[in-house]
């Protein structure tokens, strides 16, 4: 199992890598705003490929074109360097 980051690792993440992202409690999040509503569910799906691949899988809100990703390490209680590889994988697939 994966060792929970320190706060600085993850502040030099974000600061650096995953600028895009916000820390919130014991996960990161990023908003999507899609084209479309249908362009927003192929994102969703892409992104389940991904995780799947990862076996990690992400917290997914998706409120008519704006798709939200929550990514979190449950089994540790905190933030991993699982999610910080889901996280650049998903900024892979946002265009």
């Amino acid at each position: 199992m994966a060792e929970l980051l320190t706060q600085d690792e993850i502040d030099r993440a974000l600061s650096t890598e995953l600028p895009r992202w916000t820390q919130e409690g014991d996960a990161i999040r990023r908003s999507v705003k899609a084209p479309t509503f249908m362009d927003g569910i192929r994102l969703v799906q892409q992104v389940a490929e991904v995780a799947e691949d990862l076996n990690h899988h992400p917290d997914i809100d998706i409120r008519w074109t704006t798709v939200t990703f929550t990514l979190s390490t449950h089994a540790v209680g905190g933030l991993t360097s699982r999610d910080l590889r889901l996280a650049t994988d998903i900024d892979k697939l946002v265009h």
